[in-house]
Protein backbone atom coordinates (compact mmCIF):
# COMPACT_ATOMS: atom_id res chain seq x y z
CA UNK A 1 0.00 0.00 0.00
CA UNK A 2 2.91 2.34 0.67
CA UNK A 3 4.11 2.02 -2.94
CA UNK A 4 0.57 2.82 -4.14
CA UNK A 5 0.35 5.90 -1.94
CA UNK A 6 3.65 7.17 -3.37
CA UNK A 7 3.09 5.99 -6.94
CA UNK A 8 3.39 9.49 -8.40
CA UNK A 9 6.94 9.68 -7.09
CA UNK A 10 7.86 6.62 -9.17
CA UNK A 11 5.84 7.36 -12.30
CA UNK A 12 6.65 9.67 -15.20
CA UNK A 13 3.55 11.11 -16.93
CA UNK A 14 5.65 11.33 -20.12
CA UNK A 15 5.60 7.98 -21.92
CA UNK A 16 8.32 8.84 -24.45
CA UNK A 17 9.75 11.70 -26.46
CA UNK A 18 10.13 12.27 -30.18
CA UNK A 19 12.71 14.99 -30.50
CA UNK A 20 11.41 18.04 -28.60
CA UNK A 21 7.87 16.63 -28.49
CA UNK A 22 6.89 14.76 -25.34
CA UNK A 23 4.15 12.14 -25.62
CA UNK A 24 2.23 11.87 -22.37
CA UNK A 25 0.39 8.82 -21.10
CA UNK A 26 -2.71 11.03 -21.07
CA UNK A 27 -2.49 11.41 -24.85
CA UNK A 28 -2.12 7.66 -25.26
CA UNK A 29 -5.14 7.07 -23.01
CA UNK A 30 -7.12 9.60 -25.03
CA UNK A 31 -6.39 7.69 -28.24
CA UNK A 32 -7.34 4.42 -26.53
CA UNK A 33 -10.58 6.01 -25.33
CA UNK A 34 -11.47 7.03 -28.88
CA UNK A 35 -10.59 3.66 -30.39
CA UNK A 36 -12.43 1.77 -27.65
CA UNK A 37 -15.56 3.86 -28.11
CA UNK A 38 -15.41 3.33 -31.87
CA UNK A 39 -14.91 -0.42 -31.48
CA UNK A 40 -17.80 -0.60 -29.01
CA UNK A 41 -20.00 1.29 -31.48
CA UNK A 42 -19.10 -1.16 -34.24
CA UNK A 43 -20.08 -4.08 -31.99
CA UNK A 44 -23.41 -2.50 -31.11
CA UNK A 45 -24.13 -1.71 -34.76
CA UNK A 46 -23.45 -5.34 -35.65
CA UNK A 47 -25.23 -7.12 -32.82
CA UNK A 48 -28.16 -4.72 -32.30
CA UNK A 49 -28.92 -4.32 -36.02
CA UNK A 50 -28.43 -0.57 -36.32
CA UNK A 51 -29.07 0.55 -39.93
CA UNK A 52 -25.54 1.94 -40.27
CA UNK A 53 -22.72 0.81 -42.56
CA UNK A 54 -19.06 0.83 -41.54
CA UNK A 55 -18.08 3.75 -43.79
CA UNK A 56 -20.85 5.98 -42.42
CA UNK A 57 -19.91 5.10 -38.85
CA UNK A 58 -16.25 5.95 -39.44
CA UNK A 59 -17.22 9.28 -41.00
CA UNK A 60 -19.49 10.07 -38.07
CA UNK A 61 -16.72 9.49 -35.54
CA UNK A 62 -14.44 11.87 -37.43
CA UNK A 63 -17.13 14.57 -37.19
CA UNK A 64 -17.66 13.82 -33.53
CA UNK A 65 -13.98 13.83 -32.67
CA UNK A 66 -13.52 17.27 -34.21
CA UNK A 67 -16.59 18.53 -32.36
CA UNK A 68 -15.40 17.05 -29.05
CA UNK A 69 -11.91 18.57 -29.29
CA UNK A 70 -13.21 22.02 -30.22
CA UNK A 71 -15.99 21.90 -27.64
CA UNK A 72 -13.78 20.60 -24.85
CA UNK A 73 -11.15 23.29 -25.35
CA UNK A 74 -13.59 26.16 -25.84
CA UNK A 75 -15.71 24.92 -22.95
CA UNK A 76 -12.72 24.97 -20.62
CA UNK A 77 -11.88 28.51 -21.62
CA UNK A 78 -15.46 29.69 -21.10
CA UNK A 79 -16.29 27.72 -17.93
CA UNK A 80 -13.02 27.29 -16.06
CA UNK A 81 -10.10 29.33 -17.38
CA UNK A 82 -9.43 32.59 -15.45
CA UNK A 83 -8.04 34.17 -18.63
CA UNK A 84 -11.19 33.88 -20.74
CA UNK A 85 -10.99 37.47 -21.99
CA UNK A 86 -7.38 36.97 -23.11
CA UNK A 87 -8.33 34.00 -25.29
CA UNK A 88 -11.35 35.79 -26.70
CA UNK A 89 -9.12 38.66 -27.81
CA UNK A 90 -6.30 36.29 -28.87
CA UNK A 91 -8.19 33.33 -30.39
CA UNK A 92 -5.09 32.03 -32.21
CA UNK A 93 -3.66 31.13 -28.77
CA UNK A 94 -6.51 28.71 -27.94
CA UNK A 95 -4.82 25.76 -29.63
CA UNK A 96 -1.23 26.97 -29.48
CA UNK A 97 0.89 24.07 -28.07
CA UNK A 98 4.01 26.23 -27.74
CA UNK A 99 4.78 28.62 -24.91
CA UNK A 100 7.95 30.65 -24.95
CA UNK A 101 9.19 28.62 -27.89
CA UNK A 102 8.85 25.33 -25.97
CA UNK A 103 6.37 22.60 -26.86
CA UNK A 104 4.12 22.17 -23.82
CA UNK A 105 1.02 20.69 -25.42
CA UNK A 106 -2.52 21.90 -24.84
CA UNK A 107 -3.92 21.65 -21.33
CA UNK A 108 -7.41 22.45 -20.16
CA UNK A 109 -10.38 20.49 -21.49
CA UNK A 110 -13.99 20.54 -20.30
CA UNK A 111 -16.20 17.46 -20.46
CA UNK A 112 -19.38 19.52 -20.57
CA UNK A 113 -17.91 21.64 -23.36
CA UNK A 114 -17.09 18.41 -25.20
CA UNK A 115 -20.75 17.39 -24.90
CA UNK A 116 -21.88 20.62 -26.54
CA UNK A 117 -19.33 20.18 -29.34
CA UNK A 118 -20.43 16.57 -29.81
CA UNK A 119 -24.11 17.54 -30.12
CA UNK A 120 -23.34 20.25 -32.68
CA UNK A 121 -21.13 17.86 -34.70
CA UNK A 122 -23.86 15.21 -34.65
CA UNK A 123 -26.46 17.72 -35.82
CA UNK A 124 -24.24 18.80 -38.73
CA UNK A 125 -23.57 15.17 -39.69
CA UNK A 126 -27.27 14.29 -39.56
CA UNK A 127 -28.13 17.22 -41.82
CA UNK A 128 -25.54 16.09 -44.36
CA UNK A 129 -26.48 12.40 -44.32
CA UNK A 130 -30.23 12.70 -43.60
CA UNK A 131 -30.05 10.06 -40.89
CA UNK A 132 -31.77 9.93 -37.50
CA UNK A 133 -30.27 12.27 -34.90
CA UNK A 134 -31.58 10.26 -31.94
CA UNK A 135 -30.36 6.97 -33.38
CA UNK A 136 -26.81 8.31 -33.37
CA UNK A 137 -27.23 9.75 -29.90
CA UNK A 138 -28.39 6.41 -28.52
CA UNK A 139 -25.43 4.63 -30.13
CA UNK A 140 -23.05 7.14 -28.57
CA UNK A 141 -24.71 6.71 -25.17
CA UNK A 142 -23.79 3.03 -25.32
CA UNK A 143 -20.26 3.52 -26.67
CA UNK A 144 -18.83 6.57 -24.94
CA UNK A 145 -18.87 5.34 -21.31
CA UNK A 146 -16.58 2.45 -22.29
CA UNK A 147 -13.98 4.81 -23.71
CA UNK A 148 -14.53 7.29 -20.90
CA UNK A 149 -12.85 4.89 -18.48
CA UNK A 150 -9.57 5.38 -20.34
CA UNK A 151 -10.03 9.13 -20.31
CA UNK A 152 -10.21 9.25 -16.52
CA UNK A 153 -7.30 6.85 -16.17
CA UNK A 154 -5.43 9.29 -18.39
CA UNK A 155 -6.22 12.09 -15.92
CA UNK A 156 -4.84 9.90 -13.14
CA UNK A 157 -1.63 9.10 -15.01
CA UNK A 158 -1.21 12.74 -15.93
CA UNK A 159 -1.47 13.66 -12.24
CA UNK A 160 -4.26 16.16 -12.87
CA UNK A 161 -7.79 16.80 -11.59
CA UNK A 162 -6.62 15.49 -8.23
CA UNK A 163 -8.85 14.50 -5.33
CA UNK A 164 -9.50 16.24 -2.05
CA UNK A 165 -7.31 15.82 1.01
CA UNK A 166 -8.04 12.58 2.87
CA UNK A 167 -6.70 10.09 5.41
CA UNK A 168 -7.98 6.89 3.75
CA UNK A 169 -5.41 4.12 3.36
CA UNK A 170 -5.77 4.01 -0.44
CA UNK A 171 -5.10 7.71 -0.89
CA UNK A 172 -2.35 9.02 -3.21
CA UNK A 173 0.32 11.50 -2.18
CA UNK A 174 0.31 14.52 -4.47
CA UNK A 175 3.13 16.95 -3.71
CA UNK A 176 3.34 15.61 -0.17
CA UNK A 177 -0.42 15.69 0.52
CA UNK A 178 -2.55 12.54 0.74
CA UNK A 179 -5.55 12.83 -1.58
CA UNK A 180 -8.42 10.72 -2.90
CA UNK A 181 -7.62 9.09 -6.28
CA UNK A 182 -10.83 10.73 -7.47
CA UNK A 183 -9.98 10.22 -11.14
CA UNK A 184 -10.32 6.47 -10.60
CA UNK A 185 -13.60 6.97 -8.72
CA UNK A 186 -14.87 8.85 -11.76
CA UNK A 187 -13.60 6.17 -14.14
CA UNK A 188 -15.70 3.66 -12.21
CA UNK A 189 -18.84 5.73 -11.56
CA UNK A 190 -19.05 7.70 -14.80
CA UNK A 191 -17.59 4.98 -17.01
CA UNK A 192 -18.01 1.41 -15.78
CA UNK A 193 -21.29 1.81 -13.87
CA UNK A 194 -23.04 3.88 -16.54
CA UNK A 195 -21.79 1.58 -19.33
CA UNK A 196 -23.07 -1.55 -17.58
CA UNK A 197 -26.49 -0.10 -16.78
CA UNK A 198 -27.06 1.01 -20.36
CA UNK A 199 -25.71 -2.27 -21.74
CA UNK A 200 -28.25 -4.33 -19.82
CA UNK A 201 -31.09 -1.85 -20.31
CA UNK A 202 -30.72 -1.36 -24.06
CA UNK A 203 -32.90 -4.36 -25.00
CA UNK A 204 -35.77 -2.75 -23.09
CA UNK A 205 -35.43 0.57 -24.90
CA UNK A 206 -38.88 1.89 -25.80
CA UNK A 207 -38.20 4.87 -28.07
CA UNK A 208 -35.39 6.64 -29.92
CA UNK A 209 -33.47 8.99 -27.70
CA UNK A 210 -34.21 7.12 -24.48
CA UNK A 211 -30.66 5.86 -24.01
CA UNK A 212 -28.99 9.24 -24.47
CA UNK A 213 -31.48 10.84 -22.08
CA UNK A 214 -30.72 8.17 -19.49
CA UNK A 215 -27.01 8.65 -20.09
CA UNK A 216 -27.30 12.39 -19.42
CA UNK A 217 -29.17 11.74 -16.18
CA UNK A 218 -26.84 9.00 -14.95
CA UNK A 219 -23.60 10.71 -15.95
CA UNK A 220 -24.77 13.97 -14.40
CA UNK A 221 -25.61 12.18 -11.15
CA UNK A 222 -22.36 10.19 -11.10
CA UNK A 223 -20.29 13.31 -11.78
CA UNK A 224 -22.20 15.30 -9.15
CA UNK A 225 -21.41 12.62 -6.54
CA UNK A 226 -17.78 12.20 -7.64
CA UNK A 227 -17.19 15.93 -7.23
CA UNK A 228 -17.39 15.46 -3.46
CA UNK A 229 -14.05 13.61 -3.67
CA UNK A 230 -12.51 15.84 -6.34
CA UNK A 231 -10.59 19.00 -5.49
CA UNK A 232 -12.39 22.07 -6.91
CA UNK A 233 -10.60 23.87 -9.71
CA UNK A 234 -8.05 26.07 -7.97
CA UNK A 235 -8.93 29.12 -10.08
CA UNK A 236 -12.63 28.84 -9.20
CA UNK A 237 -12.93 27.13 -5.82
CA UNK A 238 -16.47 26.61 -4.58
CA UNK A 239 -19.07 28.50 -6.57
CA UNK A 240 -21.69 28.80 -3.83
CA UNK A 241 -22.79 27.56 -0.40
CA UNK A 242 -19.20 26.66 0.47
CA UNK A 243 -19.41 23.25 -1.17
CA UNK A 244 -20.93 23.49 -4.68
CA UNK A 245 -18.40 23.27 -7.52
CA UNK A 246 -18.67 24.34 -11.15
CA UNK A 247 -18.65 20.67 -12.14
CA UNK A 248 -21.69 20.05 -9.95
CA UNK A 249 -23.57 23.02 -11.39
CA UNK A 250 -22.92 21.82 -14.93
CA UNK A 251 -23.85 18.26 -13.93
CA UNK A 252 -27.16 19.44 -12.48
CA UNK A 253 -27.84 21.26 -15.77
CA UNK A 254 -27.01 18.05 -17.64
CA UNK A 255 -29.36 16.03 -15.43
CA UNK A 256 -32.13 18.58 -15.93
CA UNK A 257 -31.63 18.44 -19.70
CA UNK A 258 -31.75 14.64 -19.54
CA UNK A 259 -34.99 14.60 -17.55
CA UNK A 260 -36.62 17.18 -19.82
CA UNK A 261 -35.41 15.35 -22.93
CA UNK A 262 -36.67 12.02 -21.63
CA UNK A 263 -40.12 13.46 -20.93
CA UNK A 264 -40.41 15.07 -24.36
CA UNK A 265 -39.09 12.05 -26.24
CA UNK A 266 -41.29 9.64 -24.29
CA UNK A 267 -44.31 11.73 -25.23
CA UNK A 268 -43.22 11.75 -28.86
CA UNK A 269 -42.30 8.02 -28.74
CA UNK A 270 -40.51 7.85 -32.07
CA UNK A 271 -40.11 4.16 -33.15
CA UNK A 272 -36.65 2.60 -32.77
CA UNK A 273 -35.07 2.18 -36.20
CA UNK A 274 -32.36 -0.10 -34.85
CA UNK A 275 -34.70 -2.93 -33.91
CA UNK A 276 -35.48 -5.51 -36.58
Amino acid sequence: MEFWQHIYEHFDPVAFSVGPIKVHWYGIMYVLALLTALYAAKLYVKHDSYPIDAKTLDSYFIYVEIGVILGARLGYILFYDPHTFYYITHPWQIFNPFHGGTFTGISGMSYHGAVIGFIIATWIFVKRTRTSFWMWMDLVALSVPVGYVFGRIGNFLNQELVGRVTDVSWGIYVNGTLRHPSQLYEAFLEGVVVALILFFYRKRQRFEGELIALYAIMYGFARFVAEFWREPDIQLGYICCGWVTMGQILSLAMMAAGVAGYALLAKRRRPILSKP
